[in-house]
């Protein structure tokens, strides 16, 4: 059981029984309180979320006949009732309505005793939002990393190229022959790209964070014309919006560049299909509901879909498409798509990719008030 939950149905063994339990409902995971045989005294919303029934359906009948194989659990619950023991953990597979049954979800199921009281307590976690969560945290500790590297590495870097530049400089100054001065200008050029290189890494992390009214399609909208106007034939982009997204506050400066970054990352892959003429690009746009985010449930959120249909990114760098200096083209900064994780995650949201060949799908999800 997670630290939120312990802390919560510690709360419930001091409080009143209606007010403690509504607390459950704050959190993100399924929790239900169940008398030792099986009977469903509370299901949080989650609960009601997931199995797409009322709360009074779902408290109507019985824990176990949400199972498939429910006598592993049924033992469980009953040995943690009577104290055998105070905590056990177990795969389970819980049923969802639906025609037919509905589709088994896998879940850890996680039983627990309650202080004071002869219920026990249930805690769901599907399989699928752990391995999501820990993928979310995972890339947040990734991004964490890469901005001390960025840092430390600037540093390293800015003051050797300084004095490279200069010497250049004194050196041309010296030199007579134009064929030499061809070379100092060489290196001079270089470290000016370099320069500009580090600039680039750094930005993201110096910039303020301008908060106003965001509203995504006129984000879209912009970048579609910047697309366009750069790759004016052979090359649709597509709108397929949900016009009910309410605005939301965010830096839109970011949030348009982000969103450029990646739709002129796929414009530049799809170079072999603008020729032939059926390059696309789709901006999608759809409202989530109960989305957990780094550990936080938000009630709505901002999906934002950047879709095309070409050749996919490369198998070897999938795993790593965000991090700094990564590149799938020939000549690409590999500063692009790490720019672009910075500044959703500044919104407090995820950027994921899906790839194979023919189809390339980035997923930007960012919570709403």
């Amino acid at each position: 059981m997670n630290p939120s939950a312990q802390s919560v149905a510690s709360e419930v063994a001091r409080a009143d029984a209606a007010e403690a339990y509504a607390a459950f409902d704050h959190l993100a995971t399924m929790v239900a309180v169940v008398s030792p045989d099986g009977r469903c005294v509370f299901a949080n919303a989650s609960f009601e979320n997931v199995l797409g029934l009322s709360r009074r359906s779902v408290q109507r009948g019985s824990v176990f006949d949400w199972f498939v194989e429910a006598h592993t659990l049924r033992d469980t619950v009953a040995a943690v009732a009577r104290n055998d023991f105070s905590t056990s953990r177990m795969e389970a597979l819980l049923r969802r309505p639906g025609p037919t049954g509905g589709d088994a979800l896998p879940v850890h199921a996680i039983v627990n005793q309650m202080d004071g009281s002869p219920h026990v307590l249930l805690e769901l976690v599907e399989i699928e939002q752990q391995t999501r969560q820990d993928r979310e945290e995972r890339a947040l500790g990734q991004a964490k990393a890469n901005k001390e590297l960025i840092r430390n590495l600037a540093h390293e870097i800015k003051n050797p190229l300084g004095g490279i530049r200069g010497a250049a400089q004194l050196l041309e100054m010296e030199v007579e022959s134009r064929a030499l001065t061809e070379y100092t200008q060489v290196i001079i050029n270089e470290a000016d790209r370099l320069q500009a290189l580090v600039d680039r890494l750094l930005a993201p992390h110096r910039k303020p964070h301008v908060v106003s009214d965001v509203n995504i399609h006129e984000v879209c909208e912009r970048v579609r014309s910047l697309i366009l106007a750069e790759f004016p034939r052979g090359l649709q982009v597509e709108r397929d919006y949900d016009v009910s997204i309410p605005d939301f506050r965010g830096d839109r400066e970011q949030l348009i560049q982000a969103v450029l970054n990646i739709a002129h990352n796929a414009a530049q892959a799809l170079a072999e299909r603008i020729v032939a003429g059926d390059a696309c690009i789709t901006l999608r746009t759809r409202i989530a509901r109960q989305v957990t985010l780094g550990k936080q449930r938000y009630r709505l959120a901002l999906e934002l879909h950047i879709e095309d249909n070409g050749p996919g990114v490369p198998e070897s760098i999938r795993e790593h498409i965000f991090y700094p200096l990564v590149s799938g083209r020939d000549g690409g900064s590999g500063l692009g798509l790490t720019l672009a994780q910075t500044f959703v995650q500044q919104h407090q949201g995820t950027i994921e990719c899906e790839s194979e060949p023919g189809r390339t799908l980035f997923k930007i999800v960012i919570p709403l008030p």
